[in-house]
């Protein structure tokens, strides 16, 4: 299976600390990894390094073949590598369908000049308005695609976060803690439209995470992290029947 995300020996140092120390991690094709570990592990930190917002002290990062090591943030975005935080943050004085048409890439109605010529990006503006109805349609955001975002639920803002990745042309999302402070009925239901959108948009996922009665429902591979180190990678089964594992996470 085609491995879409390399990462190895990764270090991030803030001064005297090791946030990470020589992380090896890859993620492949259409698959859900998961990066668990107990607060402090270095799992932010980890995808900071890679989507751009920090720079690595040491190692390399390469996306579908091409090295990416230490990349600003929007040119990590232009090669399909999207990610989001764990604090939504939408345009709140916009509708969930404005938040997504914003997101929408190559539109050259955004030019200057082209913006005057309305033949110029007609058709590719119907075309991302099809796209956001599309994604809406996906998420199940039908009942609430015109309504304000500062009506929404945490759990619909993290839909709509997940939302404006798909309208980003992503080939693969990085979520950092996709569920966090939404209920658990909704959690369980972002995560299995987090799932079914691996073959709807043909997409890969590294997610964050510490609610792992949800998460690890749906994982493909798992990485366990501590003190900025890899202790344990597998399937979930291996994983959490790891006695290092248990111990210094899972408290089994």
């Amino acid at each position: 299976m085609e491995t879409v995300l390399k990462i190895e020996g990764l270090r991030k140092y803030f001064g005297g600390v090791k946030a990470v120390d020589g992380i090896n991690l890859s993620a492949r094709k259409k698959q859900l990894t998961l990066l668990i570990g107990p607060n402090g592990s270095g799992k932010t930190t980890t995808i900071n390094s890679v989507t751009g917002l920090y720079k690595p002290t040491a190692g390399t990062v390469v996306f579908k073949d091409k090295e990416i090591t230490g990349w600003p943030m929007h040119r990590v975005y232009e090669v399909g590598l999207v990610r989001s935080f764990q604090l939504a943050l939408p345009f709140h004085g916009l509708s969930v369908l404005e938040n997504l048409l914003v997101a929408g890439k190559d539109n050259p109605g955004e030019s200057l000049f082209f913006g005057l010529v309305r033949h110029r990006w007609l058709k590719r503006e119907k075309e991302i308005l099809d796209k956001a109805f599309h994604v809406i349609d996906a998420l199940d955001l039908n009942d609430c695609w015109n309504a304000p975002m500062t009506t929404l639920s945490t759990g619909h803002l993290k839909l709509v976060e997940i939302g404006r990745a798909l309208m980003a042309n992503a080939e693969m999302v990085i979520l950092d803690e996709p569920i966090c402070g939404v209920n658990p009925t909704l959690a369980d239901t972002v995560f299995s439209y987090i799932s079914r959108s691996r073959e709807d948009f043909n997409l890969t996922f590294l997610i964050v995470e510490h609610r792992l009665d949800i998460a690890l429902k749906y994982a493909d591979y798992v990485y366990v992290l501590d003190q900025g180190q890899v202790i344990s990678e597998g399937s979930v089964d291996h994983v959490v029947n790891d006695p290092h594992v248990r111990e210094v996470y899972l408290g089994w």
